[in-house]
């Protein structure tokens, strides 16, 4: 494993993705290697100069698939597979040749990113546990629980800085209204109007940092700032 700052391989044929995620990963202190072709991929994959990669399923000269599955004979960094193609049939034979996670296009990199992190925190103790999460001006801090916005603390309850946390935690994600009951609240036997009652108390607090989008007759997310 390379020490020092994480190292991601992104590989992708098209410009604008590989700039976009090369920014965003650059940003939140990750090197960044490219590969424009499933050849190039793969040779960096086995060369174990970095230690998670984002790879276009549709890579020209072999696709991502192929490249998953010989890398997989070396080599056991996360992978994760960048795709316009959400179908389950084409997760799942992605997820049996050994990737670790889909990511469906577009997507917003910032959660690109948060996936990257989590991914890595999973490899035994690769990266610290993360001890704050920012969004714009809101920032929570998880060591204290304190919740701050523009610097400023904002008082909230258990279940208000739990909910919140999971949102930040995976920006641009949509978590249904049973998702957030299982993870917050431990069990799905709540009502959904538990959810939204205390999502409202959030927006309520927090303004205009609160960043919590309603995605009708599915759940909530949060923006990425």
């Amino acid at each position: 494993m390379v020490t020092g700052r994480p190292r991601v391989l992104v590989a992708d044929d098209e410009e604008a993705i590989r700039r976009l995620l090369g920014l965003y990963l650059t940003q939140a202190d990750f090197d960044v290697v490219e590969a424009v072709d499933g050849t190039r991929a793969l040779a960096v994959l086995l060369s174990a100069e970095v230690d998670i990669a984002l790879i276009d399923v549709m890579l020209p000269e072999m696709d991502g698939f192929e490249v998953v599955r010989r890398a997989r004979l070396r080599s056991s960094i996360p992978m994760l597979f960048l795709t316009a193609k959400g179908e389950e049939v084409q997760r799942v034979a992605g997820l049996e040749l050994g990737a670790d996670d889909y990511i469906v296009k577009p997507f917003f990199a910032a959660e690109v990113v948060s996936r990257v992190r989590a991914h890595l925190r999973r490899i035994a103790g690769f990266l610290e546990p993360a001890t704050s999460l920012r969004n714009g001006v809101l920032e929570l801090n998880l060591t204290e629980r304190r919740c701050l916005v523009a610097g400023a603390e904002v008082m909230l309850t258990r279940r208000e800085f739990d909910l919140l946390t999971q949102l930040m935690e995976r920006p641009g994600q949509v978590f249904t209204r049973e998702q957030l009951l299982e993870r917050v609240w431990g069990s799905p036997f709540f009502t959904a109007k538990t959810v939204d009652v205390h999502i409202s108390a959030l927006r309520r607090k927090l303004g205009g940092a609160a960043g919590i989008s309603a995605m009708r007759g599915v759940g909530y997310r949060m923006e990425p700032a």
